[in-house]
């Protein structure tokens, strides 16, 4: 492949000139062959009838002698230079022979048909005349001229085989140019669209039905280009709004307190409110990092079969404290067994549970439940009582940093990145989390394979 041109015109012109040698060469043959074959047909054809007509000079003839002194009779049959004829008696020995390029008296197989032979660059046909004088008559002709029209035909051959094949270089070259006006005119299109122009597309107008797929397989690549461009706006407004908080909480303290001087005990306070807005910052760094790991390509998981209870009793056993003091009773209904990474699905329980008990009306229970979900998948759900979520926020809930009521946000949550990480570990197990929410229940279900894919 290095050896080819990287000109798609240039691929194509040297593919015209090859086939065009190829046929062209063919037929050239072919007629070459053919040509040959005729004219050897025709020397034969003439060979026999001049054998035929010097028999019957012969039989017309009172003698062989007669005819000798009368040679108007056969050289003006013979016609040129290159026609030989011998008459041969029974020794071989010429009675008749007119021979300009002086050869020798061929030596004749025995037998008495017509036979044609070549020697010394000459077309031979000789037959033995009835009687008992063995007489033997031998017409030829030399295969110069023939070799010479062959020749200059093989010239012309070649010449119109170059000129072919330089013609189909050019206008191989031509056609493929004309034919790849389509793909220059969609790579035109394809430069105009930049950062600022995501939202422009390939026109389908003209677009030949080859290019069609790549063309909507472009403009699909798009979508998802100014899809992902849009997240990442709206991720680091986002991000930017998130650290905007902490960090201004973080200075205006600090400045507030260094304004004058203060006792150990204000100083004190100050590291303290300090301490909780860095383990905010720490949580959220942790969690997009957490997101940018799982999101790599190359991520992987180490998969494995465990209990589902002994895990949902871990966690209940430590959200039991936060459970007691908003009057929420955790109920464990799980059973059976996960096919996958424990330490990512507690983590992805435990964000739902959070959730749950954040959201949660007082005095009621979070139930967590498994079950089948169809053939060959499992599923698990944290349902929780309390107001439904408005129907506007579903689709956006598995957002980065996105919160239904940004007021409602309490130390220790997430920051708003607790359901883009359980979105997040669902996709590294092939999976998917769901959420429903009406009639003042609440239920976010984790679908799981059985069997790895």
């Amino acid at each position: 492949m290095r050896l080819l041109p990287r000109s798609l015109s240039l691929r194509l012109a040297i593919a015209f000139a090859l086939v065009a040698v190829v046929l062209l060469g063919a037929i050239g043959l072919y007629l070459y062959r053919s040509l040959d074959r005729e004219i050897s047909w025709r020397d034969d054809q003439a060979l026999l009838g001049r054998l035929e007509r010097m028999q019957a000079l012969l039989e017309d003839s009172t003698s062989v002698e007669a005819l000798r002194q009368r040679p108007q009779l056969y050289e003006n049959m013979l016609g040129n230079r290159d026609s030989l004829l011998w008459l041969l008696d029974a020794q071989g020995r010429a009675l008749i022979e007119i021979n300009p390029a002086r050869l020798a008296i061929p030596p004749l197989p025995a037998g008495d048909a017509a036979e044609l032979t070549d020697t010394d660059g000459a077309r031979l046909a000789w037959r033995r005349l009835p009687g008992e004088a063995g007489l033997t008559l031998v017409a030829g002709r030399m295969l110069v001229e023939r070799e010479q029209m062959l020749a200059a035909y093989r010239v012309k051959l070649w010449w119109a085989l170059s000129l072919g094949a330089l013609l189909a270089s050019v206008l191989g070259w031509l056609i493929s140019r004309r034919a790849l006006r389509p793909v220059r005119h969609l790579t035109r299109q394809a430069l105009a669209i930049d950062v600022q122009h995501l939202h422009l597309r390939l026109d389908e107008s003209a677009m030949p039905s080859e290019l069609e797929p790549l063309r909507a397989a472009l403009n699909q690549m798009l979508n998802r280009l100014e899809q992902g461009f849009a997240r990442l706006s709206r991720f680091s407004e986002d991000l930017a709004h998130e650290m905007r908080t902490p960090l201004g909480n973080l200075m205006g303290q600090t400045q507030q307190l260094l304004h004058k001087d203060r006792d150990a005990e204000a100083y004190h306070a100050l590291l303290v409110s300090n301490q909780e807005e860095y383990e905010r910052l720490a949580r959220m760094i942790d969690s997009m990092l957490f997101l940018a790991r799982a999101e790599q390509p190359a991520a992987a998981i180490e998969r494995q079969r465990f209990a589902l209870p002994a895990l949902v009793e871990q966690l209940c056993d430590y959200f039991e404290g936060v459970a007691e003091e908003r009057g929420i009773q955790l109920l464990d209904e799980t059973e059976g067994e996960l096919f996958g990474d424990p330490e990512m699905i507690r983590r992805a329980l435990a964000n739902l549970l959070a959730n749950a008990l954040r959201y949660g009306a007082s005095d009621s229970p979070v139930r967590i439940v498994s079950g089948g979900s169809g053939v060959g998948w499992r599923s698990v759900s944290v349902i929780n009582l309390g107001p439904p979520i408005p129907p506007e926020h579903l689709p956006r809930l598995f957002d980065r940093f996105y919160r239904c009521d940004p007021s409602r946000a309490e130390p220790g949550d997430t920051g708003g990145l607790g359901l883009a990480i359980v979105r997040s570990i669902m996709q590294l197990h092939g999976g998917e989390v769901s959420v429903r929410s009406d009639a003042g229940v609440t239920e976010f279900t984790l679908r799981f394979a059985e069997t790895p894919a």
